[in-house]
């Protein structure tokens, strides 16, 4: 039953007296929310998903799809670059990307309300980026899946958001936030210390291209869109690509 101005209705009966939405009125609404937000969510889910179909492992431990997809130095040195990107929607258990869908559920629609879906897509691929380039850095020859990276990347540009408000990121908890995070990540094995570090940096980087409004939106958008690039090439010369030259990481 639905409550009207005098007594109740049934849903039948509302439904037939209610005037058609506008031809558009439903998509706008479905687009105008934390699209990407929940697209990216939709995205990782349907992988680990995928993962779990092509083996079963995938519940509570790694997935399958990480020896193909995941990063992995001399793979890229091999000349698969697009494991800089694959690696983060793979995730390693229903822990794994539980945890990091929860915390991008929770920080993602702020950002995309206030950069706008070019920009928060701007900062999730510069952090995401960033984290490969780490995770490079400190441990080239170990398998390294995940979406942390990028979300840590999300973290820092909380922080630099923030601060351009006026909102002091000790009192909102962001901080506490993250230095719990930090800590779990080097007192826990096996967590990429890299990824981490390199996707915090990689989103305080790019939240003072987006946040800091000395730029139009559109430069500022298209300038951080230019800082992954520049991850990017970076993480390809460290890996050692062939376009690149010969490999720069030193093996474990």
């Amino acid at each position: 039953m639905v409550p009207a101005p005098v007594g109740v209705q049934c849903v039948e009966c509302v439904r037939q007296h209610r005037p058609p939405s506008p031809p558009g009125q439903s998509l706008r609404r479905v687009t105008s929310g934390p699209f990407v937000t929940y697209s990216i969510i939709g995205i990782n889910v349907a992988v680990w998903l995928l993962g779990l179909l092509a083996g079963p492992s995938a519940l509570l431990s790694g997935s399958p799809l990480a020896v193909p997809f995941g990063l992995f130095g001399p793979a890229v040195a091999a000349g698969e670059w697009w494991r800089l990107f694959t690696s983060g929607f793979l995730h390693s258990g229903l822990l794994h990307v539980g945890m990091n869908m929860f915390v991008l559920y929770v920080l993602g629609p702020g950002l995309e309300r206030v950069l706008g879906k070019l920009g928060f897509v701007a900062l999730y691929v510069a952090g995401l980026a960033a984290a490969a380039l780490g995770a490079l850095v400190l441990s080239p020859d170990a398998l390294t899946v995940g979406a942390s990276g990028a979300i840590f990347g999300l973290m820092g540009a909380t922080i630099v958001g923030q601060r351009a408000s006026g909102i002091n990121p000790w009192r909102s908890g962001i901080l506490v936030w993250v230095g719990f995070n930090l800590v779990f990540t080097v007192a826990v094995p096996g967590i990429s210390i890299g990824g981490h570090l390199g996707g915090l940096c990689g989103g305080l980087i790019a939240g003072l291209i987006l946040f800091r409004r000395w730029l139009r939106p559109l430069v500022a958008e298209l300038a951080c869109f230019g800082l992954a690039g520049v991850f990017v090439v970076a993480a390809l010369w460290v890996a050692g690509h062939p376009l690149l030259g010969q490999p720069h990481f030193l093996p474990r």
